[in-house]
């Protein structure tokens, strides 16, 4: 493999920085899915834990740089996960964390991340305008600006996740990925095709915010004007180009699928898995639901990867919409 950004010794060390809450998240197959799925299906839980979602096991890493290094303040722009994983993050470690958020963010998650004692600023757009204001306040306070994905840690830290699997996971032929900034995918990917390269490594996007699977294919940066997805977790405009060079190297295949699909995956997770989770983590089972052929016999992992969602917004998408294919 061409070598990424990421360096497996790196993310070893990792492992001993991190919180043990956010390490070891459980791994196993769930057969109850598999009816309705047409294959083998495990699941790696990233919600079983204490900010319901992967983003600390990088921000853990950041966090403890700065701590060494005598740092006292941070910020970062966040949809919602990775603030309040800075702020979980920070907390323990004595640093001043400020996050910036869209106001259109999911209040559950904008709410958590006030609990835990960061800082919040709200800016009236979307995720790339929050991006810009945390830069700025980087800039006049001159203190790190942590953005995810493109620091090294928040993807070395994500990439702990592929050592759990590939360390404790009986033989899978696939791992399902959800794509946003691409820290998971780029982490977990790298792992994989470090030490499992026969396993197809696929990304998963909404087809509403496809900025990243688009520029995957094209192999340079496209972006969007607008985003229209409930997977707000994932739903950026303007790709890293040092992160798609990573991706380039690590994913197999960049998927996009719809709403409808994405909502039925939440529904599936829920009716035979009992798992309440936000739209991006069931970006996985919606690539399945809409492409059964090519995944039958498959052994698939996917990762949940969040559970920070709005209950009435979750009620009523899962109220409502049936199981595709039922």
């Amino acid at each position: 493999m061409q070598e990424t950004r990421l360096d497996t010794a790196r993310i070893r060390a990792a492992r001993r920085v991190i919180d043990p809450a956010f390490l070891d998240t459980p791994l196993y197959r769930c057969e109850a899915l598999e009816p309705g799925l047409g294959c083998t299906v495990s699941i790696k839980l990233e919600t079983a834990n204490p900010v319901r979602s992967f983003k600390a096991r990088g921000t853990e890493v950041v966090a403890s740089l700065l701590a060494d290094k005598g740092s006292r303040a941070v910020v970062c722009a966040s949809a919602g996960n990775l603030g309040q994983a800075l702020a979980w993050s920070g907390r323990g470690r004595g640093l001043d964390v400020t996050v910036v958020a869209s106001s259109f963010a999911t209040r559950a998650k904008l709410d958590r991340i006030r609990a835990l004692g960061a800082g919040l600023e709200l800016v009236d757009g979307d995720h790339e305008m929050a991006r810009e204001r945390a830069a700025a306040i980087a800039r006049y306070d001159g203190i790190r600006l942590v953005e995810d994905s493109l620091d090294i840690e928040t993807c070395e830290g994500a990439a702990t996740i592929g050592l759990e699997l590939v360390d404790t996971a009986p033989s899978f032929d696939t791992v399902l990925i959800a794509l946003g900034g691409g820290a998971l995918a780029t982490g977990v990917g790298h792992v994989v095709k470090a030490l499992a390269p026969e396993v197809e490594v696929i990304c998963v996007q909404p087809l509403g915010a496809p900025a990243m699977t688009h520029s995957w294919r094209s192999r340079r940066v496209v972006t969007t004007d607008s985003t229209n997805t409930i997977a707000d977790g994932v739903a950026g405009r303007h790709p890293i180009p040092a992160v798609l060079d990573d991706l380039l190297l690590v994913a197999d295949d960049a998927v996009l699928v719809q709403e409808a699909s994405i909502i039925a995956g939440m529904r599936m997770l829920l009716d035979h898995a009992g798992l309440v989770v936000e739209p991006s983590a069931a970006l996985g089972i919606a690539a399945i639901l809409e492409d059964r052929d090519r995944f039958a016999d498959r052994h698939v992992v996917t990762i949940v990867c969040g559970s920070n969602v709005d209950v009435d917004a979750y009620h009523g998408w899962v109220g409502a919409a049936p199981i595709l294919g039922s």
